[in-house]
């Protein structure tokens, strides 16, 4: 999917905003600067907004406190987690009280609750699923009896698979790590719930009613690829996870529709990139296909410059992302 343009700002043409959390609105304990004013210029737009998370430790009811004590207006009901739609799909598998083993924290428990089913942490023979969601306090006891659980037939679900999570001391392991650990051990792939997969944004567009959502995330294997699965228009944030160099590199179903420095790009238009003879030009840049790679000259925004190097990059699959050509082209952009 190419780079597109953008007339008008985004939260205008598009009627919800599915906001991933970490990364986009806040990193650890702190905001992201530009967001307070982003998300309440977007809904001043008239677009809906909602929080839509991998993150499976903590309720909506928390989340909503940690936005609101940021300066982010949020209720419970404007956040949607992965525990959620893991919980869903459990539902939809078997009847109400059924037994699920809960391999995570308290925002998981009481998802699999609030869907009718009865949370356990032992895998007795009547336990029907397991579910699997990230938890700072995760214990050698719960993966034990997840894994005794799913290695006699119960439903294996996680939340996500997010292998690392951006933190205020940098990248930790996540979820997906610690899935790994029973996958590994049983032979048993999870179904996942979250992003990439459908359930998650499927949540987020019935929670706001969304018909055509932008998706802003700062994840490529996440956000946006789960943005190109659900053929929504996707926003690459650079205030999390996603470097330049990953974004040059990104595979096909995994690039974004429109890029930006943070959030507040959902409330700015964008430029095009256009084709010129031997490259491409986006404001002041341009690159040129040279026979030792892309060459980048001109001035002006670094994203512009970024958004050329990309969809040059990207329409030339014999371009190397990570060679010597492209990375003299990033640190002339600063990166």
């Amino acid at each position: 999917m190419p780079l597109l343009a953008a007339e008008r700002p985004l939260s205008t043409i598009h009627d919800a905003m599915l906001l991933d959390l970490d990364g986009v609105v806040y990193i650890g304990p702190s905001a992201v600067p530009a967001a307070p004013e982003a998300i309440d210029k977007a809904r001043a737009a008239g677009a809906q907004v909602a929080f839509v998370t991998n993150n499976a430790g903590r309720t909506p009811a928390r989340i909503a406190e940690h936005l609101t004590h940021l300066g982010i207006n949020a209720t419970p009901q404007d956040v949607v987690t992965s525990a959620e739609a893991a919980a869903r799909l459990v539902a939809e598998r078997h009847p109400a009280g059924s037994e699920v083993l809960v391999v995570g924290d308290t925002g998981l428990r009481q998802a699999v609750r609030r869907m009718g089913l009865t949370p356990v942490t032992v895998a007795t023979d009547s336990v029907v699923a397991v579910v699997q969601g990230y938890s700072r306090s995760m214990t050698r006891d719960l993966l034990d009896q997840g894994t005794l659980a799913v290695s006699r037939g119960a439903l294996y679900v996680a939340s996500n698979a997010d292998a690392t999570a951006p933190t205020e001391w940098g990248v930790t392991p996540a979820n997906g790590s610690f899935v790994r650990v029973i996958a590994h051990a049983t032979g048993v792939e999870p179904i996942i719930a979250g992003k990439p997969m459908r359930p998650l944004h499927e949540e987020g567009m019935r929670r706001t009613g969304a018909r055509d959502p932008l998706i802003v995330g700062d994840r490529l294997d996440t956000d946006i690829e789960g943005a190109i699965v659900h053929g929504a228009a996707g926003l690459l944030v650079l205030s999390g996870v996603a470097t330049p160099l990953d974004l040059l590199a990104a595979p096909e179903h995994q690039r974004p529709n429109y890029l930006s420095w943070d959030v507040s790009g959902m409330n700015d238009t964008h430029p095009g990139v256009d084709a010129v003879a031997g490259g491409t030009r986006c404001g002041g840049w341009t690159v040129t296909h040279t026979a030792d790679g892309p060459v980048l000259e001109g001035s002006g925004d670094r994203l512009d410059g970024l958004r050329a190097l990309c969809a040059a990059v990207w329409a030339n699959p014999a371009v190397d992302p990570a060679g010597p050509a492209a990375r003299t082209a990033l640190a002339a952009l600063g990166w």
